[in-house]
């Protein structure tokens, strides 16, 4: 009886901790539109907050124009993306792990860093 009590415990310690996890990757960060490529190839800078550095480039150079970046990364799910958002604007973002359907964009290329994430764009 006292191991099925230990037992039940010790999950519901590693369950909360998990959820604890996944509510710091949601946390609100700035980024700014660097790059607003044709057809949603678009490349977005980390400006504020901290996020794992192997979901972000840390050094990428665009192909084009030869300028080089820093913490970026391709968007990747465009139909998400206000249209509002400038070249050179900031705004408030959460990485998006909510499954959507997919949405159908040009294949016109232009280059964007490797690393891509689905990102939300949200109010303060």
């Amino acid at each position: 009886m006292k191991l099925l009590l230990i037992l039940s415990f010790v999950s519901t310690l590693l369950l909360s901790s998990s959820e604890c996890n996944k509510k710091k990757t949601n946390s609100i960060l700035k980024g700014r539109l660097e790059i607003k490529g044709i057809c949603y190839n678009y490349t977005i800078k980390l400006i504020e907050g901290s996020l794992d550095t192997s979901l972000i480039t840390a050094k990428w150079t665009d192909e084009n124009t030869g300028k080089n970046y820093t913490d970026v990364f391709g968007l990747a799910e465009a139909c998400k993306f206000p249209n509002s958002i400038k070249e050179g604007e900031e705004f408030n973002f959460i990485v998006d792990t909510i499954e959507s359907e997919p949405c159908i964009v040009c294949n016109a290329y232009y280059p964007t860093p490797s690393r891509k994430l689905k990102i939300k764009v949200v109010d303060n």
